[in-house]
């Protein structure tokens, strides 16, 4: 089990801040005023990260209800870096950017591709991983194709979630295919699963750990070049002095070897599947 998600993602793997609450004891990062947001997360001694949690192995719920993953690491290192507690909220990908405009979270983490819209709305520091689309399909034919145009048919049904670049790859490029939007991707993999859609368009990790958690579902992947996927931190986009020390503090996980060290946890070793309900 471990080999094999070490070879899926081998050749993918290339390399939360709100303004402050008077209460120092609040949980929210909903601001009461307009101030800094990096003032505000020392103050009330806590960093808010939203991520979906459904994205494994970046994000994902155990069987026991805590948020685990690559990203809920990454989020515990900048939360200690800070001197602060760590609070995760989940919500479905589409409502992230929205609460971080809101200041309802911090920051973001939930393998979001820095894009030019994106960042219009948003500030980014990262990547911190890079990916690029993948089709998650059951139907061989679909699974030997030679390139993504093969998709690109009336009679095709592909899910993508909401708000996301997989949804902009799929009513961008493939126009003629029918699209099938899902809340997350849980819900995409069981209409593939169901034969409800011919394929699941996601990032790489997403489509791979889903052969893994059904091994006799007779699932394949279809794995493309045409996009470039680079992860970020979605930062509230009036604050500097947060910014800048975000691109800080990432400098030197890369330089430490930290950063590269949570990459051999998640991306070779699949034991965390276990943890899955």
């Amino acid at each position: 089990m471990r080999r094999l998600l070490y070879v899926l993602l081998l050749g993918f793997t290339v390399t939360v801040v709100g303004c402050a609450n008077l209460n120092r004891h609040s949980t929210s990062a909903q601001a009461t005023d307009s101030g800094p947001v990096i003032h505000g997360i020392v103050q009330r001694g806590e960093l808010v990260v939203g991520t979906t949690g459904g994205m494994p192995p970046l994000s994902f719920k155990t069987r026991e209800g805590k948020i685990d993953g690559y990203e809920a690491d990454l989020a515990q290192y900048i939360a200690a870096g800070m001197g602060v507690r760590l609070k995760i909220r989940t919500m479905d990908f589409a409502d992230l950017l929205p609460a971080l405009e809101n200041r309802d979270v911090d920051m973001v983490l939930s393998g979001m591709t820095i894009t030019p819209k994106r960042n219009l709305q948003v500030a980014f520091v990262g990547p911190y991983l890079k990916s690029g689309k993948c089709f998650l399909t059951k139907e061989a034919s679909l699974a030997k194709a030679a390139n993504a145009d093969e998709l690109n048919v009336s009679n095709m049904k592909l899910a993508a979630v909401r708000g996301t670049t997989s949804e902009v790859f799929v009513e961008g490029v493939l126009k003629d295919a029918t699209y099938v939007p899902v809340a997350n991707y849980d819900e995409g993999v069981e209409l593939v699963l169901e034969g409800k859609v011919g394929a699941l368009v996601a990032d790489y990790p997403i489509c791979a750990v889903a052969i893994i958690r059904h091994p006799d579902a007779g699932l394949a992947s279809l794995f493309t070049l045409l996009t470039y996927e680079p992860m970020g931190v979605a930062m509230p986009p009036n604050d500097p002095l947060l910014v800048n020390w975000m691109e800080n503090f990432l400098n030197g996980l890369r330089g430490s070897g930290r950063l590269d060290a949570l990459k051999a946890k998640w991306f070779e070793d699949a034991t965390w599947v276990d943890e899955l309900p």
